[in-house]
């Protein structure tokens, strides 16, 4: 290629830039097509040294360019594909969260039953209904954390209790006020519990 082709693909690049474009960016983005033209003329060469036809390298760096592009892509489906895993899972995760105060209510309301054969058939359902709401949460990966009688974790649990007592060991969770819950290996919400010290 022949310097007067150089210089002119350089003003080409120079003129088509934007006006508002500093001196330095036109400065910078005119060494770069230099550069590039001063490559190609660089490769026509050692192809002539070589004895290697220009077509032949040009064909060898577009198969180059492109095992490059689809393994960029391929790199891009992956990242896509775990980012649209993560958004389900924290969608997911914030579903959880949402239905957590209903499950508690399903408790306390269990737990608030009284006596007599009148409100038996009614207590029955409703812990029927709150068994199966609590299988199709485990099916999807929510699962409660177990924590009375279990050594303190604060990654799981959360003290707002301490109790003196002998014949628990040190450290262990002796009542649980609220049920924490895990999605998926993931906290959602930590216990509430007394702790034996």
């Amino acid at each position: 290629m022949k310097k007067k082709d150089v210089s002119h693909k350089v003003n080409d690049a120079e003129n088509t830039q934007n006006t508002s474009e500093t001196k330095e960016e036109r400065a910078a983005k005119a060494a770069a097509a230099m550069e590039e033209m001063l490559n190609e003329e660089g490769k026509e060469d050692e192809c002539e040294q070589e004895g290697v036809d220009p077509k032949d390298q040009q064909i060898k760096d577009l198969q180059d360019r492109l095992v490059r592009n689809m393994a960029e892509f391929d790199n891009f489906r992956k990242r896509t594909e775990k980012e649209k895993a993560n958004m389900f899972d924290m969608g997911a995760r914030s579903i959880v969260e949402k239905l957590l105060p209903t499950i508690d209510n399903f408790e306390r309301a269990l737990k608030s039953v009284p006596e007599g054969k009148e409100c038996e058939s009614f207590a029955a359902g409703m812990d029927m209904i709150y068994k199966q709401l609590l299988k199709e949460l485990e099916a999807v990966g929510v699962k409660p954390i177990e924590c009375v009688g279990h050594e303190f974790d604060p990654n799981f649990h959360n003290a707002v209790m301490h109790v003196e007592d002998e014949s628990v060991g040190d450290n262990i969770v002796v009542e649980e006020f609220q049920r924490g819950y895990t999605y998926k290996d993931a906290i959602v919400r930590h216990s509430m519990v007394k702790v034996a010290n």
